[in-house]
């Protein structure tokens, strides 16, 4: 029997999936760099049906870089990111347990260096905490993903994934007209050199969620 996805996808996610929400950031070292261009690929290149073992095998290349350098908070980060995804396209029981070590790593790197990935630790547990479920199942709280959300605002305001998925919480807790200033503003953010593949695909589910907005005001 396959098991249902507990919660929606994540690439989105929040997701969800991830890329870090800078515009202007300082550039990725050259191990990060490869890993954040890997998980493009997984993430909007390769087909569905091999994603799975894809993530598995990415996730296991980017532990090494975390146990080698526990202090490094951008690697906790890219791997929460990588986790984070994953989930959404795994589902079931196992998508909860790799939200729950995703945000435990978030949490982490939080401790380390809280703006690292100038916000990306408030973009991807802001998600998680609005696509899990909630209590008894997992730890979804709608107010904390919000407060989350808009702290990576606040330290990325013209980001592309800050305003995306700022968007994407407005417009399924109801908020139309906030998400759709948001989705905009999303796709008016200014291109990441060294991310391209993660700026086309993010910037094609935003126009995808301003489409759906706009065909259900």
């Amino acid at each position: 029997m396959t098991a249902k996805p507990l919660f929606l996808p994540f690439v989105v996610m929040l997701a969800l999936a991830m890329v870090p929400t800078c515009v202007a950031a300082t550039p990725l070292p050259a191990d990060l760099r490869d890993i954040a261009h890997a998980w493009a690929h997984v993430t909007y290149e390769v087909a569905p049906g091999a994603q799975d073992d894809a993530y598995q095998a990415l996730e296991a290349r980017v532990e090494k870089l975390v146990q080698t350098n526990p202090g490094d908070a951008d690697a906790k980060v890219w791997l929460a990111i990588i986790l984070s995804t994953h989930a959404g396209e795994h589902g079931g029981l196992g998508a909860l347990g790799m939200a729950k070590q995703a945000r435990t790593l978030l949490e982490q790197a939080q401790a380390i260096q809280p703006d690292a990935l100038d916000g990306s630790i408030y973009t991807t547990l802001g998600s998680l905490y609005d696509h899990v479920p909630g209590w008894p199942l997992g730890f979804g709280d709608k107010d904390k993903a919000r407060a989350l959300l808009l702290k990576a605002l606040q330290v990325n305001p013209d980001g592309i994934d800050s305003n995306y998925f700022y968007a994407d919480f407005l417009y399924r807790h109801g908020d139309r007209a906030g998400a759709l200033a948001a989705v905009k503003k999303a796709l008016a953010a200014a291109p990441r050199p060294d991310q391209p593949l993660a700026d086309r695909g993010r910037r094609a589910q935003a126009e995808k969620l301003l489409q759906t907005i706009q065909s259900n005001s």
